[in-house]
């Protein structure tokens, strides 16, 4: 099955940009309009301003996965944050408890995730260190804590203080209406140059969604190809 896109229709705009949208939007029309014919190019921009304000999405910020509303009446494990915020979906013909097990050994997490070296545990099971593959052949290091764990059904972590990629991220486990487990994954992260970065990134092709929806098909294959022993 395909992977099942997260709706980016919901709102992306903090409160106080979409008070600033709305101020603004609301003095462009009205300006605009006082010039006629002149000023429809200022009205029809202070109508998008007032549209990105009243509902508080914007496209730019879709297209490059900027997030600056909060996370307001959400029950969801990974805080949002400025920065570039990733959701996915996939549906994995093998049962929940699996499916969990294999994603809770954490040094398993490299065999699916294309851009990951090692993940290696640190202290039990709840902390460990990442290492991934950055731009130019560079390699980015940082340590990360489980925060949430709920057996077969929720797995949370987040990076370190002071680690190179402040991130967080984590996984849901359901069991899928036509039989299966649906893994749902969120990801938040801030790049090191903020927004600017995470769009330099993307200019060379390193699209997080598009990442997590590669890594999240290896991890279906894996699965529904290994040979289970029988229990």
């Amino acid at each position: 099955m395909e992977t099942i896109r997260h709706n980016f229709t919901s709102p992306n705009v903090g409160q106080v940009e979409r008070g600033a949208s709305v101020m603004l939007g609301s003095l462009l029309v009205y300006y605009g309009l006082r010039k006629s014919w002149a000023g429809a190019a200022l009205a029809f921009l202070g109508i998008g301003f007032l549209r990105r304000g009243i509902t508080g999405f914007c496209y730019t910020y879709q297209t490059f996965g900027v997030r600056t509303a909060e996370n307001e009446g959400r029950n969801v494990s990974v805080p949002y944050e400025l920065g570039v915020r990733v959701d996915e979906k996939i549906v994995i013909e093998r049962p929940r408890a699996e499916v969990y097990r294999f994603w809770r050994k954490l040094s398993n997490l490299a065999a699916f995730m294309e851009h990951v070296e090692t993940v290696q545990p640190v202290r039990g099971d709840q902390r460990s260190h990442w290492v991934a593959r950055g731009p130019g052949g560079s390699k980015v290091e940082w340590d990360a804590d489980i925060i949430n764990d709920i057996e077969n059904e929720l797995i949370a972590w987040r990076s370190l203080p002071g680690s190179d990629v402040d991130s967080a991220g984590s996984v849901h486990f359901h069991d899928a209406p036509g039989g299966g487990t649906e893994v749902t994954v969120e990801l938040q992260y801030n790049p090191p140059a903020g927004a600017v970065g995470a769009w330099v990134a993307r200019m060379f092709g390193a699209d997080p969604s598009t990442q997590i929806h590669g890594d999240l098909h290896r991890l279906k294959t894996r699965l529904e190809t290994a040979v289970v022993s029988p229990s």
